[in-house]
């Protein structure tokens, strides 16, 4: 009676990055692609390349140069990657930057994005690179439309209120 995860060779208690690496390449079925590169091409790109891909805004953004909080949450980021160990998800590093692009490198990181009142863990995938961190995390609640209370039409001034 072989587990799933003996069957994979897999001890979740030590594995080696190779191995890691080596199941995963077994288990992609989907290659994420950004404007037609793979993440691995995404990640060697320099800024100035980079740029080049997004959209007219980011560009821009870009263009006018990092500023030092958004460099902070780049390096804090990397912090919590290297600490994390093989096949884990890094720390939430929380933050108020809203405004903040999605690059390539934070890719897989967790971070907690402020909406106004709480800090919402969200893993950053491929797919939310070149959008902004603010999009992952609604400082609204949708309104759910429920019954309609009192005085809310003009039908219920005529109720009468016995």
């Amino acid at each position: 009676s072989n587990s799933f995860c003996t069957l994979l060779g897999v001890t979740m208690a030590g594995i080696d990055k190779e191995r890691y690496e080596e199941l995963k390449k077994q288990r992609t079925f989907y290659k994420f692609t950004y404007r037609g590169l793979e993440i691995e091409q995404l990640l060697e790109l320099k800024n100035e390349e980079l740029s080049e891909l997004v959209h007219a805004r980011a560009r821009r953004r870009f263009q006018r140069g990092l500023k030092r909080k958004p460099m902070a949450l780049m390096k804090k980021l990397r912090k919590a990657k290297s600490q994390a160990k093989v096949g884990e998800k890094p720390p939430t590093v929380n933050t108020h930057l809203r405004d903040m692009i999605v690059m390539p490198e934070m890719v897989g990181s967790v971070v907690g994005i402020y909406n106004g009142k709480q800090f919402n863990a969200v893993e950053l995938k491929g797919e939310m690179i070149g959008r902004y961190l603010a999009e992952f995390s609604l400082t609204y609640k949708p309104v759910m439309h429920g019954r309609p209370g009192i005085g809310a039409t003009h039908s219920s001034r005529f109720i009468p209120l016995k």
